[in-house]
């Protein structure tokens, strides 16, 4: 039934206004008011959640100790990868173990083939954490300029991951000195050699507090005023280990002021596996990706950036597929890959070569599965033609961004994107994020046919 007015309700003989003789009841004064009030709010929202910038995201990083890189590392570790896959069927065989059906297979293995051979590693961390351990401080420094003049190298000759940096210490007050020594070795000797690696990045270990990450940015601000950087080049990643992170010891959640401690100063948001569940006194047995206690961690990390523009990562198995449990551990690979896709995280940690054939495979299913009706959906709202499910631009957005970055790993060629949708990657690009209709697109950066 239709709404009466209070006028009709008291004067039952009378009309409601004509929309012509309706005049505002909010003067100026009223709106300058209000945006007053507001004003907070809006640079709360313009400072603060800015939302994703559209790049690339890796879809994994690896972890190696850092005197192991080489600037042929990424190569070795292809031709490695690809010898593992080999050794067992090939390709398809690991797809069909992973329960793709015969055509998605068929579909998934030649991109996965011409991956390991193109650009195996994605995103590289070289180790002076846990898998340098303490060599003594003359090895440490010694480690740290060689590591990064191996960067440089691997950057000139084109061979370094489109993502690469180092994890150093972290900064509780045992490892505090050395950690920011390493670092700031390690950047000093790149800023040195020329450039820094557009796609550089810096990684923290085992946060507690807000507080340390405050301590990083100043770090981080003080190396680009010595090395004449622009202020905000030296980003860093944020590993979530520890469960004080997770709930404070005043009942709040730290995770969640990191964001807006440091704005626009950290990429990321990762998830160590292992330290975090044996913080919680889960036994070496039950510690995994997908235990209750991840899943609960992962899910208020995941609330504490959303719209900020932060990245997240979850993190890695250490079930390793050598020797007789090849085929166990791609299946389990496969399906924490899986798993971590479909609850909205696209990064994971990878530790082995062997791993890296079962990441592909998996993250490149997951893509060509979801592409038919991903593209269906954004053609019709793009074209607005009438369809099964009417999409808002919010859903727009997510399928965009889906098909995005199906593209951007290698799942899915630009050209049957266009096929499908009718959208051209710039396009795309700016479905997926609106805020970048008024500059440069990102084009996608990484994108492969």
């Amino acid at each position: 039934m239709a709404a009466t007015s209070a006028s009709a309700r008291l004067h039952p003989g009378s009309h409601p206004p004509r929309p012509g003789n309706v005049t505002s009841a909010l003067s100026g004064a009223d709106l300058a008011r209000i945006d007053a009030q507001l004003a907070d709010t809006d640079r709360l929202l313009e400072r603060s959640y800015p939302g994703d910038d559209g790049s690339r995201q890796p879809v994994h990083t690896v972890y190696v100790p850092a005197d192991r890189f080489s600037p042929e590392f990424t190569a070795d570790w292809g031709a490695q990868a690809l010898a593992a896959v080999e050794a067992r069927g090939g390709v398809e065989s690991l797809c069909a173990l992973q329960g793709q059906e015969a055509g998605l297979a068929a579909a998934v293995a030649p991109r996965v083939l011409a991956k390991l051979a193109r650009e195996p590693i994605e995103d590289l961390r070289l180790d002076f954490e846990d898998g340098f351990g303490d060599r003594g401080d003359d090895a440490e420094d010694a480690a740290a300029l060689t590591a990064a003049s191996a960067v440089a190298a691997a950057v000139a000759a084109g061979t370094a991951p489109p993502f690469i940096g180092i994890r150093f210490k972290c900064f509780e007050a045992a490892t505090r000195a050395r950690g920011l020594r390493t670092l700031d070795l390690f950047v000093s000797q790149l800023a040195a050699a020329g450039e820094l690696p557009d796609g550089l990045i810096l990684t923290l270990p085992k946060v507690t507090t807000v507080a340390q990450v405050e301590a990083m940015d100043f770090a981080v601000s003080r190396l680009e005023e010595v090395h004449s950087l622009p202020a905000g080049r030296l980003r860093f990643e944020v590993q979530v280990e520890t469960p004080q992170l997770i709930l404070g010891p005043d009942g709040t959640s730290p995770v969640a002021r990191l964001p807006h401690a440091v704005p626009g100063r950290i990429s990321g948001l990762h998830y160590g596996t292992y330290d975090y569940s044996a913080s919680l006194q889960i036994s070496a047995e039950y510690q995994s990706m997908e235990h209750p206690v991840a899943d609960f961690a992962k899910e208020v990390m995941q609330l504490a950036v959303a719209g900020t523009g932060i990245r997240l990562s979850d993190g890695s198995t250490n079930i390793i597929p050598v020797g007789e449990n090849v085929e166990q551990a791609w299946q389990l690979h496969g399906r924490l890959v899986r798993r971590s896709l479909e609850r909205g995280y696209y990064q994971g940690w990878d530790l082995h070569p062997a791993q890296l054939p079962s990441r592909f495979a998996a993250t490149y299913a997951f893509y060509r599965q979801g592409l038919p009706a991903a593209a269906a959906r954004l053609r019709n709202y793009v074209e607005q033609t009438a369809g099964g499910v009417m999409d808002e631009p919010a859903t727009a957005r997510a399928l965009a961004a889906f098909v995005l970055r199906g593209v951007q790993c290698g799942a899915v060629g630009a050209d049957e994107v266009l096929a499908l949708t009718g959208v051209g990657l710039p396009q795309l690009t700016v479905l997926a994020h609106p805020r970048l209709a008024n500059t440069s697109t990102p084009f996608a950066e990484g994108a492969h046919s």
